[in-house]
Order: C-alpha cells, then sequence, then structure tokens
C-alpha cells in the first residue's frame, strides 16, 4: 500500500462506495435482521450525498493503484442530548484486501481530525452488540458504550 492516497470522497466514487456496503453484514447479526437492513439506509445518504443533498455529511476515501479501499462517511449534527457540536460516524468499510494493514485506524483518526477541526466536540457511532470485531477496535479508540437499544419484534 506504497501507493495509498487518502482524499475526500468525490460523487464519481459512489459504485465503488456502494459496492463495499455490504461488508457492514460481515458479522453473525442479530435474529430477524437481513444483511441489507445494516447498510440499505447508509446507500440512501451516500446517494444523496453524491447529489449534493447531504450539505453535514462528509466522506473520506482511501484508495490505491487498484482501486478504492475503504471510506467514512461522517455527519456533522448536534449532539444528543446535550446539543453541542458533535458528529455521527455513519459508516466506516475497509475493503477485504486491506484488512490488518491499518487503514481503518488512519481512516478513523482522520475522521476524527476533520470533525474536530470542523468545530464537533464528540463523535458518536452505532454498533451491533454481537459485532465483537467492531467493538474492540472503537474500545481501543477511546469510544465507550452509553446506551443501549432494545428492540420487540411483533408478528407480521
Amino acid at each position: 500500500m506504497s501507493d495509498l492516497n487518502i482524499r475526500a470522497g468525490r460523487a464519481e466514487d459512489l459504485d465503488a462506495m456502494l459496492a463495499l456496503l455490504p461488508r457492514l453484514a460481515d458479522f453473525p447479526l442479530p435474529p430477524g435482521r437481513a444483511p441489507e437492513d445494516t447498510y440499505q439506509g447508509d446507500g440512501k445518504t451516500l446517494k444523496a450525498w453524491a447529489k449534493d443533498q447531504e450539505p453535514q455529511c462528509r466522506v473520506t476515501v482511501a484508495e490505491d493503484g487498484t482501486g478504492l479501499l475503504g471510506f467514512t462517511l461522517v455527519r456533522l449534527q448536534p449532539e444528543f442530548m446535550s446539543g453541542a457540536p458533535s458528529a455521527h460516524l455513519e459508516v466506516i468499510i475497509i475493503d477485504p484486501r486491506a484488512d490488518g494493514t491499518g487503514l481503518g485506524k488512519t481512516l478513523l483518526e482522520r475522521a476524527e481530525a476533520m470533525v474536530v477541526a470542523e468545530g464537533a466536540r464528540s463523535m458518536t457511532l452505532h454498533v451491533f452488540a454481537n459485532n465483537e470485531r467492531a467493538r474492540s477496535v472503537y474500545d481501543r479508540f477511546g469510544y465507550s458504550g452509553e446506551l443501549l437499544r432494545y428492540v420487540k419484534r411483533f408478528p407480521a
């Protein structure tokens, strides 16, 4: 990955980003969840962003000579409880070709630096409770669980 380039995302990156979204379901999903449940909303957000309809979203991509290797999608938004300037990490995805290279760490650090530069005082994210790989990464980066989301499914 010596020719790694990290830059702001562009609309022409959309197809490559959408192709990576199924990676968000690359763990044992909770009962009642289909893989597309984990990323269909993110796909809609990316499509709107590519059309300049999501001005609060920031996308950073990592690429090399073989193509897109990963990206982050961050939304600038007030903090849920206090209303203070904040951001929400909507998506961080690394192509399997870049697993174990430290690219995820690099992209997360870039996302954090970007939102701090734009005035955010915190960044939130959502992660499934049983996505142990992702949770361990976020724990190492100083994120901590704050709220639990409970779901009860009703018969159709």
